[in-house]
């Protein structure tokens, strides 16, 4: 399995970033487009790493908000992915500012295949979009900057993760984690029928050195995780804690991943 850093918010040496995440999927010939950032900035990445983008099986859209999902009108063609609730209206609590997709659903369909699931979907045998994700936990998903367009809270429910079979296990992409980590990888085990967990990168919405990111730190180092990737909205204060307590390293624009 190749994964390809298209978009992340920490520069590489030859490649810009953005608040943002597009990671480009290779697995099983099989080639996932997972998130397309805010901008064409993707592209312009994908081709200074000599990344080839054509021939894309199948975009996946890991939730709707504008910095996964924002790149969209710079593709055209294909299948795209994602929860039926990804083209809500959507807003800061703090600001009011739209933080929503661009694109409305009715834009996207006539320029790409729509499939939109809330229930796990097989792309193939050994990848599966995990559709909305149980929020079971008492320490993840409980409370929420963001809101719906009538004032009501916004805990971003079409949050999703595409999860991969691989033989030593599970390897998990999240896009944000707002379902919660913990959450997600529980979901992937339930839904995959695979205990075992070998890796998970992408965002991991943790943004304090508090009893959400240790109960995730716990939980990972129980699992017997070999990769842990936390990058995307992930801000210091975690990943601190990430770093003293797994051997990771900073994930950047422009990286390949070999697994």
């Amino acid at each position: 399995m190749v994964i390809s850093v298209l978009t992340d918010n920490m520069p590489g040496t030859r490649t810009e970033a953005e608040h943002g995440l597009s990671y480009l999927i290779e697995f099983e010939g099989k080639k996932l487009l997972f998130d397309t950032g805010q901008s064409n900035l993707f592209l312009k990445n994908a081709e200074i790493m000599s990344v080839d983008t054509t021939n894309i099986d199948m975009i996946i859209l890991s939730h709707g908000h504008f910095d996964h999902g924002d790149g969209l009108p710079y593709l055209s063609g294909g299948k795209l992915l994602c929860h039926p609730e990804c083209f809500v209206k959507r807003y800061r609590k703090v600001d009011h500012t739209y933080i929503g997709l661009i694109n409305t659903q009715d834009e996207l369909e006539e320029k790409f295949e729509l499939i939109t699931s809330s229930a796990p979907f097989y792309i193939s045998e050994k990848i599966v979009f995990l559709g909305e994700i149980p929020r079971l936990t008492d320490f993840e998903s409980k409370h929420t900057s963001f809101i719906f367009e009538d004032g009501s809270p916004d805990f971003v429910m079409d949050d999703s993760a595409v999860a991969m079979i691989l033989d030593r296990g599970l390897f998990i992409i999240t896009g944000c984690g707002h379902a919660g980590i913990v959450n997600t990888l529980e979901h992937a085990r339930i839904v995959t029928e695979t205990k075992k967990l070998y890796g998970i990168m992408g965002g991991f919405h943790l943004k304090a050195a508090d009893r959400q990111t240790e109960e995730t730190i716990r939980y990972l180092k129980e699992s017997g995780i070999t990769y842990v990737y936390p990058s995307h909205c992930t801000d210091e204060p975690a990943l601190s804690l990430f770093y003293k307590s797994f051997p990771s390293i900073p994930v950047k624009t422009g990286d390949i991943f070999n697994f």
